[in-house]
């Protein structure tokens, strides 16, 4: 069972998994749940900028960071990288105990501390070889439309009564016209909002 990666380096999926026999993505519901996560996460990862970078610069210029080619850690809990800045990723978690935080969704968050607080690899550290066997033999990840039509595809819905969820029943607190009427609450009154 052969491994790859897609879109960017670093979470690896096994090929059968992701992948029909005519070398399409599978549907999604057909895909394991796992894998399936990682995928919808790289979709929306795919184009955003090296976490190291754009500590560096920011927001305001962004346009400066490199694009990120390399991800670890879990998703949510994720640390992007260029080839630039990935010696600095290995460094912290080899040396600096980066590896304590492994598969804990804060991973992404103590790595960037470690970086805001000015460290880095010492010079000439060396990084990840990453083996690169046939790149464009594979598809192209989805984009977020194509991902959020299959997501859909089929997709029926479901009413949720919050007030059964909370445990209320229909009868519980519900106002009549007359009550209504009676109450103090004006409803054609523009209340202010906090948005």
């Amino acid at each position: 069972m052969a491994k790859v990666s897609i879109g960017l380096r670093g979470w690896r999926f096994d090929e059968d998994e992701i992948f029909s026999g005519d070398e399409e993505l599978k549907p999604l519901d057909e895909i394991p749940e796992e894998p399936r996560e990682r995928l919808l996460r790289l979709v929306a990862l795919v184009e955003e900028p090296c976490d190291v970078c754009y500590l560096d610069y920011g927001e305001e210029e962004v346009h400066r960071c490199n694009q990120a080619e390399i991800v670890y850690g879990e998703p949510k809990g994720e640390v992007l990288l260029c080839p630039e800045h990935e010696p600095d990723f290995i460094y912290w978690f080899r040396e600096a105990d980066g590896s304590e935080h492994a598969g804990d969704l804060e991973f992404g968050d103590r790595f960037h501390e470690w970086v805001a607080a000015g460290n880095e690899a010492p010079e000439g550290y060396g990084s990840v070889e990453h083996v690169e066997e046939d790149p464009d033999g594979l598809p192209d990840l989805p984009d977020q439309q194509d991902i959020q039509e299959r997501v859909e595809q089929g997709f029926e819905g479901e009413r949720i009564d919050i007030r059964e969820l909370a445990g209320e029943t229909d009868d519980e607190d519900e106002l009549n016209e007359d009550e209504l009427a009676d109450s103090d609450v004006d409803l054609s009154t523009d209340y202010p909002s906090n948005r």
